[in-house]
This record gives structure tokens, C-alpha cells and sequence, in this order.
């Protein structure tokens, strides 16, 4: 079982769009034509021949959700050789790995979406597959912060969803540039404006660290509970199934237990600095 969840799969670049000035969303297709199957939240390795190989967090599929979506900023020399990729490429893809976003728990009541930076990538599934089944939620919100303006992910989807009438959408930034009207701020600002049920409300989390935990805190503080907030958590994965331990994050193995975990779990853990 840990041979073949170690061999890789050959994947297609389809296309490649830049998405900021340092991000970009890839398009995969899998060469032998079989589907791949995945929950959102989850995470694939993504091996570069002759590079090396990074753990990225699945952003979704294509049309009809056919192919495979992976939104990478180049922050390392695998991340760099990954945005340097061009359509007829090919790429080892392993996975998926770990634990989704607790899209079937939340069903019945209100959804709160909360993400910082390119944490927006691996909520993008969960906003599409929630907006793809409405009548299973009560009140659906997206709360979204970034740098600047030009580092906001996904511009047309935001304004796709934006336009809806049964979705609530918010963005803020931390600093403003010439033209942008928008608000400016952190993201817990946005909070207040939404509509949500405290006592039947879900939310899943992910950006920044510290962002989380001051989204989870806020959260709180309104009387969501604590289990019905989850993380995802980013630490040096490696292996992907628990066997190096280079994730481990005091009982859990990010890569096997996480990387979505339940806030109640994780809460004293994310004080630690440093852990």
C-alpha cells in the first residue's frame, strides 16, 4: 500500500494562466486518462523532473471538473520551475493525500469561507462544489484578503460569484493602489457584515497562520463552536503518508492526519510558537 501510494502519475499541462505576478494557475490532465478522484482540501505532490518535488493543495478541476487545477506561487526552486511550466509539459502528480474540508457536516446550516493570500486555492473547490449544491446550505459567505489588489486570486470567479444573488462575497486588502475601491484591512473586519447563525454555523479557514487564528478567535467570540471551525494547516511535507515525520505536528502528521483539521484539536498546538 505505501509503494503504490508513492508512485506518481503522468500529468499534462493543459494550460497555464498567471493569476499575480508570482502565482500561477496550472491546468493538468492525466495522461493515461483516468479520473482523479479527490476531496477538496486535499493536497497532491507535485514532482518536476530533474528538480525535485513540493506538496501543492488541490484547487479544483476544469471544465466539468475533468482535469486537475493547481494554483502555485514560486517560492522555491521546485515552486519556480512549476510557474515556469507551459502546456504539453509534463509533471509527476502523487496523491491525493490528507483530510477535506468538512463540506457534509455543514449541510443544513450557514457556511463561512475565510481565506488569507493563496489560502483562497484550497477553499476555491469547497466554494464551487457548495455554489453547485445551494439548496444544501442556508446562508453561504466568502470573506477574502490579500497584500495589495494585485495579488488577488481568481479576479473573474470573484466577480462571477460576486454577482450572484445567494452567495455573499467580501474581499479586503492590507494596502490599497491606484484604483481600487474596495475595503482595506484585515479580513476580521469583514465579519460583521455577513449573515450567519452562530449556533448552526461551519467554517474552514486557510491562509497565514496567524490569520487563522485570529479568524478562529473572532469566530468564537460570536458563539461558532470550536469543532465547527477548521484549519488547514501547512508544515514541511515530504513523504505524504506519515512515514518520514517531517509534518509531524505534536500528535498528528500533517501530511496523513491534516492538513484540515478541527480547530478544537489544533487550538493549543497553534499557540506554541514555533511547534
Amino acid at each position: 500500500m505505501a509503494q503504490e501510494a508513492m508512485l506518481p502519475r503522468v500529468f499534462t499541462v493543459t494550460s497555464a494562466r498567471p493569476e499575480t505576478e508570482d502565482t500561477v494557475t496550472l491546468e493538468l490532465e492525466p495522461a493515461d486518462g483516468r479520473p482523479f478522484a479527490y476531496q477538496p482540501g486535499q493536497f497532491t505532490m507535485v514532482y518536476v523532473p530533474g528538480v525535485g518535488e513540493v506538496p501543492i493543495s488541490i484547487a479544483g478541476g476544469g471544465p466539468e471538473e475533468a482535469t486537475l487545477l493547481h494554483t502555485v506561487r514560486a517560492v522555491g526552486a521546485v515552486t519556480d520551475a512549476i510557474c515556469r511550466l507551459a502546456p504539453l509539459d509534463q509533471v509527476g502528480i502523487r496523491g491525493p493525500y490528507g483530510s477535506g474540508w468538512p463540506l457534509q457536516e455543514a449541510e443544513g446550516g450557514d457556511l463561512v469561507v475565510v481565506a488569507g493570500g493563496i489560502g483562497l486555492a484550497p477553499l476555491r473547490a469547497v466554494v464551487r462544489m457548495a455554489l453547485a449544491q445551494r439548496d444544501d446550505y442556508e446562508s453561504l459567505a466568502v470573506l477574502y484578503g490579500a497584500r495589495s489588489p494585485a495579488d488577488l486570486l481568481y479576479e473573474q470567479e470573484l466577480r462571477q460569484w460576486r454577482s450572484r444573488f445567494d452567495i455573499e462575497v467580501e474581499v479586503t486588502v492590507d494596502r490599497s493602489a491606484p484604483g481600487w475601491h474596495g475595503d482595506v484591512g484585515l479580513v476580521t473586519q469583514l465579519l460583521g457584515r455577513i449573515p450567519f447563525e452562530p449556533d448552526q454555523t461551519t467554517s474552514m479557514i486557510c491562509g497565514p497562520e496567524i490569520m487563522m487564528k485570529v479568524v478562529a478567535r473572532s469566530l468564537l467570540s460570536t458563539g461558532v463552536e470550536a469543532q465547527r471551525i477548521a484549519v488547514s494547516l501547512e508544515r514541511n511535507m515530504q513523504c505524504a503518508i506519515g512515514l518520514c515525520g517531517h509534518c509531524q505536528f505534536g500528535r498528528d502528521f500533517i501530511c496523513r492526519d491534516g492538513p484540515v483539521l478541527p480547530y478544537s484539536d489544533v487550538a493549543a498546538r497553534m499557540r506554541v510558537e514555533d511547534l
